[in-house]
């Protein structure tokens, strides 16, 4: 049967080693940093991130138009190609009705679907060239949660190997001070001289 003494490194006991002491503050200093360091981490980045992608937004929607378009061009028949994550879509030739009475054609991507004739919403950017619509409140949040995961999981894969890199050494340290005692001790139990 095994017996297990908790709290041993705490205790001034004759096998403690410094080393051992080093160990167990180690081990209540992961855990502070673990429970308070990668949460606020991984808050501060999300906070950044969010306002970063709110900012990217406003600049996208500031800069980007949507217009209402007929697609004027002919669906082809291969399958769509995936942009970025986003729906699957086509590049086809649309026309539009600008305020002033003027008609415009351009090329722009429609979503998988499509046909000839029908009427859909397309992004142009300040050039004419069409674009992705900007980034919603639901791309803005889920980037937002990413890189505050993200932050977090950095912060504890951080905190982890700075607790292992410490316990190699503290492991080190601990075999060497039971060799320097073992080499004091062993000529007293062999009756061996050193």
């Amino acid at each position: 049967m095994r017996t297990r003494v908790r709290g041993w490194r705490w205790r001034r006991n004759p096998l403690r080693r410094r080393s051992d002491v080093v160990e167990a503050w180690t081990v209540l200093a992961v855990a502070l940093l673990l429970l308070l360091v990668a949460p606020l981490a991984g808050a501060v980045l999300g906070w950044w991130a969010h306002d970063d992608a709110r900012a990217t937004a406003a600049e996208q929607r500031a800069e980007r138009h949507r217009v209402r378009a007929e697609v004027t061009g002919r669906v082809p028949d291969s399958p769509p190609a995936v942009q970025g994550g986003r729906e699957r879509s086509y590049r086809v030739t649309v026309r539009w009705t600008e305020a002033g009475g003027v008609t415009k054609t351009a090329t722009a991507r429609v979503p998988a679907g499509t046909d000839q004739g029908d009427k859909v919403d397309v992004w142009f950017d300040s050039q004419g060239r069409g674009v992705a619509p900007p980034p919603d409140e639901t791309a803005v949040w889920q980037h937002t949660l990413t890189m505050g995961a993200c932050g977090a999981g950095g912060a504890i894969a951080v905190i982890l190997l700075g607790h292992s890199l410490v316990r190699a050494a503290a492991n080190r340290h601990r075999l060497a001070e039971w060799e320097r005692d073992w080499a004091l001790t062993e000529p007293q139990w062999t009756r061996r001289r050193a």
